[in-house]
């Protein structure tokens, strides 16, 4: 078994794809709709047939409650990883991204946490090297 595909919730899925693709530099991967559903999937330009990222509308009142506790919690609704941390902050932070915290040493890691502006935190982390 692998995983191929997880999800994040978002408030706003067309704002979502320019977040993802625009500032943190994923592709789109797939994107259909049917009726008032939309399919819309992000991926990383370094694997592109890797795991994919579904950006789900949070239309379900369970799940936008879950959301909303994560974030008000400064929990991320997501995590990737990068071999340059903070590379990517500057990279991304240039593109206008509001990061709740900059690159930070941590046992094992360095991470900084941004939010994406459709209702989650983002975590980048770069593991330590031994």
């Amino acid at each position: 078994m692998r995983i191929k595909l997880t999800s994040v919730h978002v408030d706003d899925q067309e704002k979502a794809l320019r977040f993802y693709t625009e500032t943190l530099g994923f592709i789109k991967k797939a994107d259909f709709s049917n009726g008032p559903f939309r399919w819309l999937t992000v991926a990383s330009p370094e694997d592109p047939d890797g795991t994919e990222l579904q950006l789900a509308l949070n239309d379900n009142p369970a799940a936008k409650a879950y959301q909303e506790a994560r974030f008000a919690q400064s929990q991320a609704a997501v995590m990737f990883f990068t071999d340059d941390v903070k590379g990517d902050y500057e990279r991304i932070k240039s593109r206008g991204a509001e990061f709740t915290m900059p690159p930070t040493e941590v046992t094992g890691s360095t991470i900084a946490i941004l939010n994406d502006t459709c209702g989650n935190l983002v975590q980048i982390t770069q593991l330590a090297r031994w």
